[in-house]
């Protein structure tokens, strides 16, 4: 095998031991409602509450996503908050990066909330169906 095969295979089982589109999809929604903050005037909806907080949540929502990376033992905790905290971001940041932050984060966090890390992979139906034919009498 090369040595490009070996990475890539090592990489295939480190994304199968964490929810990797979960975190990426909340750090990615929390990166665009921090660079949709930064619209010109004229593009800006909605400055938020004093301001802090529109760049408050969606560096927590950075940071959220880069914890279910790197800690996907806590993921739970981590996705219910990034589901409220991109939730907040409608309300304190452009609409929540004019509704793209927004899914992404949302998106990323129920991603992150359904993974199961002792879950053995799906079966395709046509699978599991030759299966059943092949032990039926």
């Amino acid at each position: 095998m090369s040595e490009r095969a070996d990475l890539r295979s090592a990489f295939r089982r480190r994304l199968a031991d964490r929810p990797f589109w979960g975190g990426v999809l909340l750090a990615l929604g929390g990166a665009w409602i921090l660079l949709t903050m930064k619209a010109s005037l004229k593009v800006v909806l909605h400055v938020g509450m004093q301001g802090l907080a529109g760049y408050l949540l969606p560096a927590l929502m950075v940071v959220l996503g880069l914890l279910v990376l790197f800690n996907p033992a806590q993921r739970l905790f981590y996705s219910i908050t990034g589901v409220l905290v991109s939730l907040g971001t409608w309300l304190t940041s452009n609409l929540g990066g004019f509704f793209v932050g927004l899914l992404l984060g949302v998106v990323g966090s129920c991603l992150t909330f359904g993974w199961l890390p002792d879950q053995e992979p799906r079966r395709r139906w046509r699978e599991r169906r030759k299966g059943a034919a092949a032990t039926a009498p």
